[in-house]
Protein backbone atom coordinates (compact mmCIF):
# COMPACT_ATOMS: atom_id res chain seq x y z
CA UNK A 1 0.00 0.00 0.00
CA UNK A 2 2.76 2.01 0.72
CA UNK A 3 4.03 1.48 -2.45
CA UNK A 4 0.80 2.66 -4.68
CA UNK A 5 1.11 5.92 -2.43
CA UNK A 6 4.34 6.67 -2.88
CA UNK A 7 4.28 6.14 -6.80
CA UNK A 8 0.94 8.31 -7.07
CA UNK A 9 2.73 10.99 -4.66
CA UNK A 10 5.72 11.22 -7.54
CA UNK A 11 3.49 10.82 -10.36
CA UNK A 12 1.50 13.80 -9.61
CA UNK A 13 4.63 15.52 -8.85
CA UNK A 14 5.59 14.46 -12.88
CA UNK A 15 2.49 15.87 -13.91
CA UNK A 16 2.78 19.41 -12.24
CA UNK A 17 6.55 19.58 -13.15
CA UNK A 18 5.80 18.55 -17.20
CA UNK A 19 3.14 21.82 -17.03
CA UNK A 20 5.18 24.22 -15.13
CA UNK A 21 6.26 27.21 -16.81
CA UNK A 22 9.84 26.78 -15.77
CA UNK A 23 12.17 25.18 -18.31
CA UNK A 24 13.32 25.86 -21.27
CA UNK A 25 11.44 27.15 -24.29
CA UNK A 26 11.77 27.98 -27.87
CA UNK A 27 10.90 31.43 -28.88
CA UNK A 28 8.66 31.64 -31.87
CA UNK A 29 8.65 35.05 -33.61
CA UNK A 30 4.30 35.85 -34.00
CA UNK A 31 4.69 37.82 -37.13
CA UNK A 32 6.95 35.45 -39.27
CA UNK A 33 6.84 32.23 -37.36
CA UNK A 34 10.58 31.72 -36.99
CA UNK A 35 12.29 30.43 -34.16
CA UNK A 36 14.38 33.14 -32.59
CA UNK A 37 15.84 31.64 -29.44
CA UNK A 38 15.76 29.47 -26.59
CA UNK A 39 14.88 30.82 -23.12
CA UNK A 40 15.24 29.54 -19.87
CA UNK A 41 12.23 30.35 -16.83
CA UNK A 42 13.60 30.17 -13.28
CA UNK A 43 12.83 30.91 -10.12
CA UNK A 44 15.15 32.75 -7.71
CA UNK A 45 14.01 34.65 -4.48
CA UNK A 46 10.74 33.75 -4.85
CA UNK A 47 10.27 35.64 -8.67
CA UNK A 48 10.77 34.34 -11.86
CA UNK A 49 13.21 35.20 -14.41
CA UNK A 50 14.56 34.44 -17.83
CA UNK A 51 17.36 34.11 -20.43
CA UNK A 52 18.30 33.68 -23.35
CA UNK A 53 20.57 30.52 -23.54
CA UNK A 54 20.86 30.34 -27.52
CA UNK A 55 19.84 32.24 -30.71
CA UNK A 56 19.00 31.07 -33.68
CA UNK A 57 20.76 33.44 -36.19
CA UNK A 58 20.40 34.07 -39.69
CA UNK A 59 23.47 33.18 -41.95
CA UNK A 60 23.85 37.03 -42.75
CA UNK A 61 23.26 37.58 -38.78
CA UNK A 62 26.37 38.17 -35.61
CA UNK A 63 25.86 34.65 -34.21
CA UNK A 64 27.16 36.41 -31.20
CA UNK A 65 25.19 39.40 -30.65
CA UNK A 66 25.00 42.09 -28.27
CA UNK A 67 22.24 44.78 -27.14
CA UNK A 68 22.80 47.67 -29.09
CA UNK A 69 19.43 48.57 -29.40
CA UNK A 70 18.94 48.55 -25.51
CA UNK A 71 18.80 52.13 -23.61
CA UNK A 72 21.70 53.32 -22.65
CA UNK A 73 20.99 53.64 -18.99
CA UNK A 74 19.57 49.64 -19.54
CA UNK A 75 22.49 48.03 -17.71
CA UNK A 76 21.93 45.46 -20.43
CA UNK A 77 23.00 47.96 -22.98
CA UNK A 78 26.06 46.54 -25.32
CA UNK A 79 26.01 43.24 -23.21
CA UNK A 80 25.73 39.67 -24.88
CA UNK A 81 22.26 38.73 -25.84
CA UNK A 82 23.17 35.30 -25.24
CA UNK A 83 23.37 34.73 -21.68
CA UNK A 84 21.04 37.89 -21.14
CA UNK A 85 17.93 37.81 -18.67
CA UNK A 86 14.82 39.72 -20.69
CA UNK A 87 12.50 38.45 -18.35
CA UNK A 88 12.37 39.88 -14.67
CA UNK A 89 10.70 40.39 -11.51
CA UNK A 90 7.58 37.75 -12.79
CA UNK A 91 5.48 36.54 -9.69
CA UNK A 92 2.81 34.26 -9.79
CA UNK A 93 -0.57 35.22 -9.96
CA UNK A 94 -2.92 32.46 -9.64
CA UNK A 95 -2.17 30.20 -13.30
CA UNK A 96 0.00 33.39 -14.78
CA UNK A 97 2.92 34.59 -13.93
CA UNK A 98 2.69 38.76 -14.35
CA UNK A 99 4.08 41.85 -12.69
CA UNK A 100 7.17 41.82 -14.25
CA UNK A 101 9.03 43.21 -17.55
CA UNK A 102 10.42 41.62 -20.68
CA UNK A 103 12.76 42.95 -22.83
CA UNK A 104 12.82 42.49 -27.17
CA UNK A 105 16.54 42.81 -27.25
CA UNK A 106 15.92 43.17 -31.47
CA UNK A 107 14.28 46.66 -30.79
CA UNK A 108 15.34 47.47 -27.29
CA UNK A 109 12.03 47.83 -25.80
CA UNK A 110 10.88 46.74 -22.41
CA UNK A 111 7.45 45.85 -21.69
CA UNK A 112 5.29 44.74 -19.17
CA UNK A 113 4.42 40.98 -19.17
CA UNK A 114 2.11 38.37 -18.19
CA UNK A 115 3.07 34.43 -19.00
CA UNK A 116 0.77 31.43 -18.89
CA UNK A 117 0.14 28.10 -19.95
CA UNK A 118 -1.80 27.02 -22.89
CA UNK A 119 -1.89 23.29 -23.34
CA UNK A 120 1.72 22.53 -24.16
CA UNK A 121 2.59 25.85 -25.51
CA UNK A 122 3.82 28.75 -23.05
CA UNK A 123 1.67 32.38 -23.80
CA UNK A 124 4.18 35.44 -23.56
CA UNK A 125 1.94 39.12 -23.77
CA UNK A 126 4.05 42.23 -23.83
CA UNK A 127 2.60 45.13 -22.78
CA UNK A 128 3.22 48.97 -23.72
CA UNK A 129 0.03 50.50 -22.61
CA UNK A 130 -3.02 49.53 -23.65
CA UNK A 131 -1.32 48.00 -26.87
CA UNK A 132 -0.25 44.25 -27.02
CA UNK A 133 1.36 41.38 -28.45
CA UNK A 134 1.41 37.42 -27.60
CA UNK A 135 3.76 35.34 -28.33
CA UNK A 136 3.80 31.43 -28.53
CA UNK A 137 6.67 29.75 -27.59
CA UNK A 138 7.02 25.58 -27.63
CA UNK A 139 8.72 23.38 -24.94
CA UNK A 140 12.35 22.52 -25.50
Amino acid sequence: MKTLVIIFLLGGNLALAQNSLIGRWKTVDDATGEEKSIVEIFERSGKVFGKIIRIFPEPDQDPDPVCDQCSVDDPRYKKKIIGMEIIQDMVKNGEELSDGNILDPEVGKVYRCKIWLEGNNLKVRGYWGPFYRTQTWKKV
